[in-house]
């Protein structure tokens, strides 16, 4: 079994990342059920919303190099790959483009929601809107078995499994169709920004970055959204879009409670006290702060190591690309065999038309 997962290199990583992949790449990567394991470093995806400024891209590169090797990510059991660097994949979206028509792509429901969250309207590049192909060849080049993917992901992977059934049905069984892996807990398919934004996003400053520092942590739980009907510590409070809640059911576990909160024994308890009243707000971001402070301090202190090493991580994205590249090649090999387009490679083709010509001149004569 594969897996490919990867992100757009457009800024440092933060919570919503790492509880909605990150956390669970390293799970899948030490859990010693996968063949092959490839992280991408999307960056000729970004450009198609950033052609204007590559340096954007250029520099955050090794931002989200240094957060996955900070978070766990292990370059001698996971690959870790520059998309741009990767020409094959170019090739296979060529090819993959015409099992796509234009109105198939306008109805996938995840280029939908870009297109009005960009503001691209009638203006949108075409390389943006045909993502979901190229997003087929990263899948289908390294043969991936499963992709970790959140829900608003998954008409992609089902327009990729579409295109490998047409390729598939029209030429022969070359590529395979891909599975998602989407996380269970609801809390990590989309963590809210800290404003109780639905997302959290560099532009509204709403984000907790994996690599921020201690003091910067604590400053913004403490202005984290909460329940704006908890006036008094007295009053009952409200769970529902309550953004500290939220983050505790991504980071609580019950072991937490006798180091941090031991009047409690889990996070069922705390939250029936809460819902009653008697519970005040700073008590619990009080407790949500000693969780994250645990969860990254190890985190960081992976990512200073790094920091002071900076060649090795480009050697590490080096070889990672090698070695993608490798395979990306063999599987291109396949697609073009099967599309009887390997015109120098087929000597069957040589051999037949050399035949056809002698016969011809025999039949001349």
């Amino acid at each position: 079994m594969v897996i490919l997962t990867g992100d757009r290199p457009t800024g440092k990583l933060h919570l919503g990342h790492y509880v909605g992949s990150l956390r669970g790449r390293v799970e899948l990567q030490n859990s010693g059920k996968y063949d092959n394991i490839f992280i991408m470093i999307a960056d000729a995806q970004a450009l198609t919303d950033n052609i204007d400024n590559p340096e954007k891209i250029r520099q955050n590169i090794i931002e989200v190099a240094l957060d996955y090797l900070s978070v766990g990510i292990d370059p001698n059991k996971t690959n870790i790959f520059i998309q741009s660097q990767i020409p094959q994949l170019c090739e296979l979206t060529f090819y993959y483009m015409d099992l796509v028509t234009v109105s198939r792509l306008y109805r996938n429901p995840t280029v939908k929601a870009e297109i009005q969250l960009r503001n691209f309207e009638a203006s949108i590049p075409v390389g943006f809107l045909t993502y979901p192909i190229s997003q087929a060849a990263d899948i289908t080049a390294f043969k991936a078995t499963t992709v970790p993917v959140g829900e608003d992901q998954l008409p992609m992977i089902e327009q990729t499994r579409e295109i490998v059934r047409k390729f598939n049905s029209i030429y022969k069984e070359v590529l395979v169709e891909p599975t998602a892996l989407v996380p269970k807990s609801e809390a990590c398919n989309r963590l809210p920004g800290i404003d109780g934004k639905a997302k959290m996003s560099k532009s509204l400053g709403n984000c907790i970055y994996i690599s921020d520092t201690e003091e910067e942590i604590i400053s913004k739980v403490k202005i984290m959204y909460t329940d704006p009907l908890h006036l008094k510590v007295s009053d009952p409070g409200h769970l529902e879009g309550n953004t500290v809640f939220t983050y505790l059911d991504a980071f609580c576990r019950d072991e937490h409670f006798p180091k941090y909160l031991s009047e409690y024994k889990n996070l069922n308890e705390l939250k029936e006290h809460y819902t009653r009243g008697g519970l005040g707000d700073m008590k619990v971001k009080k407790f949500l702060t000693s969780i994250l402070l645990e969860t990254l301090e190890p985190i960081r202190n992976r990512r200073a190591e790094y920091e002071k090493d900076i060649p090795l991580v480009y050697d590490i994205l080096r070889k990672g690309t090698e070695v993608a590249r490798e395979i990306a090649e063999k599987t291109l090999q396949e697609v073009k065999a099967a599309m009887k387009i390997n015109y120098f490679e087929d000597n069957s083709l040589i051999v037949d038309y050399s035949e056809k010509y002698q016969r011809s001149k025999v039949w001349r004569k």
